[in-house]
């Protein structure tokens, strides 16, 4: 009888290993990825603006108007007290980066918070703005939303139900603003490695059983805005407050199962997609989650380094590694990537990236 138990219960812990290492929804369900400060509230993003603070975004004007097709946008959704608008070196880095590798494209970083720059960052701000096409501006969502199809939809406050509103807040940017302007969405915990600048409706798969949504493009032609329209209908109608990553990566896998007609994403080539490309881990995400502090060992580096050399851009888990501490000297992969694709912000960052 106690070796039946002990065999029920190896095999109950196998089940549950094999569900939690498959099951995105599970994963995201039970938020291993969850910051504790992200269930505060989220007023923050209708504060009207104060002396001082971030220019707001005005896509009329000549400065800020997007490019048809050539623009990258960054969301940070945090909130801020006063006077501390923070920006870290890595997501600087990530800015940098595209803007860097994409000289011909706008690239935008967008806050939702009211908070002036605090000192501590004004550096980081400085270093970024000597790139001419890069733009950091506040949105109000209020009226970022205003004309959209999610007008009503957001005012009903479904956000301020959500148990991680400003992470669903960044689900939901991401997609509006690819609808609104077109262009590529990228996470803030990447590193661009070449030019982007020829990519046009595609997103990454994250491995073989999950498309993600940290870096993805939808441009003005009739099949980026199929897709940009079906995203956002998806949004509206399957969002859900209570699962980490149904309103992100679910999206848009919903969204292209039902457009390419196949329930796997091994069979979401080109052509059954009608044009729209889904690129394989190996694009944006070499490194799998589960494997993230690969990025910060030395063991295995060279076959490391060779695998990110097919890499158009890495993505490298900030929810799991962003306490992980790096020492600008060493010769880990993440250092020896920062280095040579943000070079303004990794030699000006201090000891520790």
């Amino acid at each position: 009888m106690k070796k039946r138990l002990l065999l029920c219960f190896v095999c109950a812990i196998v089940l549950f290993l094999i569900v939690i290492s498959t099951d995105n929804d599970f994963i995201q369900n039970v938020s291993p990825f969850a910051e504790p400060g992200d269930y505060d509230n989220i007023t923050c993003y209708e504060t009207e603006v104060g002396a001082n603070a971030l220019q707001e975004f005005d896509p009329e004007s000549e400065s800020d108007s997007p490019l048809e097709n050539r623009n990258i946008f960054f969301h940070e959704t945090s909130c801020f007290d006063d006077n501390s608008l923070t920006l870290n070196v890595r997501q600087a880095c990530a800015v940098e980066s595209a803007a860097k590798m994409n000289p011909n494209t706008n690239v935008y970083l967008f806050f939702v918070s009211v908070s002036k720059i605090n000192d501590r960052s004004k550096e980081i701000f400085n270093r970024l703005q000597t790139y001419p096409n890069i733009k950091i501006r506040r949105i109000y969502p209020e009226k970022y939303v205003k004309n959209t199809p999610l007008e009503l939809w957001y005012k009903s406050s479904v956000l301020r139900k959500s148990r991680w509103p400003r992470s669903h807040m960044s689900d939901i940017l991401r997609y509006l603003t690819l609808w609104k302007y077109g262009g590529i969405y990228l996470d803030l915990d990447v590193i661009v490695t070449t030019s982007l600048e020829s990519l046009t409706n595609f997103v990454g798969a994250e491995d073989k059983n999950n498309v993600a949504a940290g870096v993805m493009g939808f441009d003005a032609t009739a099949l980026g805005r199929r897709v940009a329209d079906a995203c956002i209908r998806d949004l509206k109608t399957n969002f859900r407050g209570n699962v980490w990553g149904n309103n992100g990566p679910g999206v848009i896998t919903r969204t292209l199962k039902n457009i390419c007609s196949t329930e796997y994403i091994r069979d979401m080539t080109t052509a059954r997609c009608h044009g729209f490309k889904v690129f394989p881990p190996s694009a944006f995400y070499p490194i799998h989650y589960l494997n993230w502090k690969t990025y910060f060992e030395t063991k295995n580096k060279n076959a490391t380094m060779k695998m990110l050399e097919k890499s158009m851009a890495i993505h490298v888990w900030n929810k799991l590694s962003n306490s992980e501490k790096v020492h600008v000297n060493s010769d880990v992969p993440y250092t020896l990537v920062a280095r040579k694709h943000c070079p303004n912000i990794f030699n000006n960052c201090g000891t520790i990236f």
